[in-house]
């Protein structure tokens, strides 16, 4: 049985690590904190229980398919579809809500904006869908190994060049509908990607479908059950995890294939590595003789954020929603701040979560768990976070305040990009390389590491990409990369 030692906990290692086992592979997962979750964290404080990383959960499907290789499911979760998946606010006082369903949605258009923006939106979720169909199976859930694997099906490429995927996603949003409160609730997922909505590829617009079509999910007890479940399944299927058990260094042999790795302190053996700690520090700490590729060098990073977690007396104010995205005023004044010139948005838009809506157990009776997000420069703008961050925590507290939301704290941590980058994440960011065509698909930093035979990378950093769904994909990959390198397992 050929061993495969999986290096980090978080859900691209866990998500390796099913489907290394599902091969036949004896694993072995090494995590340095004493859980599992990587940026998928948890923070207990004061009887309040936070999730430090992503609050959205997009895709289940994904999630569900690591889970059965091994023999495990969906059920400990307990997810709920969210309804509303996002309540949008905007300057003027409005209000819309993406709804759970395809004709419910249509239903809000049509009573919240007009009749007319209603009847286009089927044609966009049409798109949505197709652009979702040729993208996944052919340019997101695959192996790269160079530029010319693009052309690998010519069928699928020209069908995505039909759609429209190499226009820009804020004018081919903004050409269906008339009111631009749609184009911002549709469009603002760029963000993700580390780019200006109007900047972006349309084929983006297949994060809108993720999560405004296929729906926002939340997990019963909070986001954190979402690595507990992967790593539970693991064990019950003969996987080890190792807790509190840093990485140190990756063994080779004579030849300069991977030996092994040295981790708390202790020599392991194996016969191929799933590296998943952040590109640049994987190649600076795990890696250090070789060149780490052009974009971990010089690449472009996306935004970061500022995260605010509360722990607050009282309940929800009357209107809140799990998710409420706060629009500012400004759009595209907005991104040229933060991205072209790297400074603070004078008008941010905010996103707002209340899980304890949904999960009161995460707060103790009579209180709530907020989190407060706000995209900001990532280390590269040059800001100090030392005084920026409380200025910032003051502006949100204002924030806050004005909206009606409970603001008695009884607990708070704020996250500054200084604190992402203190957690080993490039530049400050938790979202890592940003998303331009230089850096997607076989122009992002590859998922095998030829010159140390043995080494395969999972994450945020190489392929496909940043987000709860891209980072299960990235895992499966890695996993097929350790097959054609071992071969099936006896």
């Amino acid at each position: 049985m050929s061993r495969v030692i999986v290096i980090g906990a978080g859900l691209s290692g866990l998500s390796a690590a099913c489907h290394l086992v599902a091969d036949g592979h004896d694993v072995t997962v090494v995590e340095r904190e004493a859980h599992p979750g990587g940026r998928n964290g948890i923070l207990h404080a004061d009887g309040f229980t936070f999730d430090t990383g992503p609050t959205v959960l997009t895709m289940p499907d994904l999630l569900e398919k690591p889970l059965k290789k091994i023999g495990g499911s969906l059920d400990p979760l307990r997810l709920r579809r969210l309804d509303p998946g996002y309540r949008a606010r905007f300057a003027d006082g409005s209000r819309i809500d993406v709804r759970a369903s395809v004709p419910a949605m249509a239903r809000e258009i049509a009573e919240r904006v007009s009749v007319a923006d209603a009847d286009a939106f089927t044609g966009f979720v049409d798109w949505l869908e197709e652009l979702n169909d040729v993208e996944v199976p052919h340019f997101i859930a695959r192996n790269f190994d160079g530029p010319l694997d693009l052309l690998a099906h010519p069928a699928a490429a020209a069908r995505l060049i039909r759609l429209g995927g190499f226009g820009r996603l804020g004018p081919t949003v903004r050409r269906r509908f008339a009111d631009d409160r749609l184009v911002r609730l549709f469009t603002f997922q760029a963000m993700y990607a580390g780019l200006a909505p109007d900047d972006a590829l349309a084929l983006y617009a297949v994060i809108t479908y993720m999560d405004s079509i296929s729906g926002v999910w939340f997990p019963a007890d909070g986001m954190h059950a979402v690595p507990r479940t992967l790593a539970a399944a693991l064990e019950t299927a003969g996987a080890e995890l190792r807790y509190q058990s840093p990485a140190e260094a990756i063994l080779t042999d004579a030849q300069g294939r991977v030996a092994g790795v040295r981790a708390g302190g202790e020599k392991l053996i194996a016969d191929a590595v799933v590296l998943t700690v952040d590109l640049p520090t994987a190649y600076r700490t795990l890696l250090p003789d070789l060149r780490p590729p052009r974009a971990a060098r010089a690449g472009t990073y996306s935004p970061s954020a500022v995260v605010w977690h509360l722990g607050v007396r009282g309940g929800p104010p009357a209107e809140a929603a799990h998710h409420t995205i706060h629009f500012g005023e400004a759009w595209r004044t907005a991104f040229e701040q933060l991205i072209t010139h790297k400074e603070l948005m004078s008008d941010p838009s905010r996103l707002v979560t209340m899980p304890t809506i949904d999960a009161p157990g995460m707060a103790p009776a009579g209180h709530s768990v907020l989190y407060v997000l706000e995209p900001v420069p990532n280390l590269t703008g040059g800001q100090d976070w030392t005084t920026e961050g409380p200025r910032l925590r003051d502006r949100l507290l204002e924030f806050l305040q004005r909206h009606g939301y409970p603001t008695d704290i009884v607990t708070e941590a704020l996250v500054t990009p200084a604190d992402w980058a203190a957690q080993g994440m490039a530049a400050g960011t938790p979202f890592s390389l940003a998303h331009g065509f230089a850096q997607t698909g076989p122009f992002r930093p590859p998922n095998l590491e030829r010159r140390r035979p043995g080494v395969f990378l999972a994450g945020t950093g190489t392929t496909p990409g940043v987000g709860i769904p891209m980072v299960l994909i990235s895992g499966e990959l890695a996993a097929r990369r350790v097959r054609d390198y071992l071969g099936a397992p006896r």
